[in-house]
């Protein structure tokens, strides 16, 4: 058997195709319901941590390190098979979204504090001393700002979402993985695992490439 029959057989990956594009939806879903609610949750947090009083403030501190230290494949087998002791089941897509999200909002927090603090505080004053409003001056004058700082490490974490999807698969959720898995099995043959990751590559590079994009612009607006 030739390297192409045995690791890219054309063959196969037809025949796999329709698990593999229904594999692949159900990642592109997760990833993008787990990035929205953590960049959410991670601005959220970080308001809270810069502003909230002293019991909140604590509350996020301490959030944000504990989701930052526990291992997601851990907290993902935790929400999925520990919680149903507590009287409290949740299907694999529901437990993988909150675990994505639970754990990217804690990075988006420190991503989204550091490009806060990241605006010249000449900012804060001159939003004051306009006469602003709290919720006006974060939202007409600094967060715009933040923003723009904060675009590179955000896609890089939202990168690093999408590729951790793919531990979804221990909850036995149908994500491209698991679905590419399947059909290795089905097949006897490891090219859907290669077809699978050549579909990563594709859904990942263009927003790899464009991290460094934004960084060079940032960049060059520094100089």
């Amino acid at each position: 058997m030739s390297f192409f029959d045995a690791f890219l057989n054309w063959d196969v990956f037809v025949q796999t195709l329709p698990l593999l594009v229904s594999g692949l939806t159900i990642t592109i879903s997760l990833g993008l319901c787990a990035i929205v609610l953590g960049l959410a949750g991670g601005l959220l947090l970080a308001l809270l941590r810069l502003y909230g009083p002293m019991p909140l403030r604590q509350i996020a501190i301490g959030y944000i390190d504990i989701f930052r230290a526990i291992p997601l494949l851990v907290l993902l087998v935790v929400i999925y098979y520990a919680l149903p002791f507590a009287g409290l089941r949740l299907t694999p897509f529901t437990s993988a979204t909150l675990a994505l999200s639970f754990v990217s909002a804690a990075y988006s927090a420190e991503i989204f504090r550091a490009g806060i603090e990241g605006v010249p505080k000449g900012q804060f004053e001159a939003a004051r001393a306009l006469g602003l409003s709290a919720y006006r001056r974060m939202s007409d004058i600094i967060l715009p700002q933040a923003v723009k700082l904060v675009i590179p490490p955000i896609t890089s974490n939202s990168i690093n979402v999408f590729k951790d999807t793919a531990l979804a698969s221990v909850v036995a959720m149908p994500d491209l993985l698991k679905q590419a898995t399947q059909a290795q099995a089905l097949s006897a043959n490891p090219t859907p695992l290669i077809s699978a990751a050549l579909i990563y590559i594709a859904l990942l590079l263009p927003l790899v490439r464009l991290v460094g994009i934004f960084e060079r612009r940032l960049a060059a607006k520094g100089r």
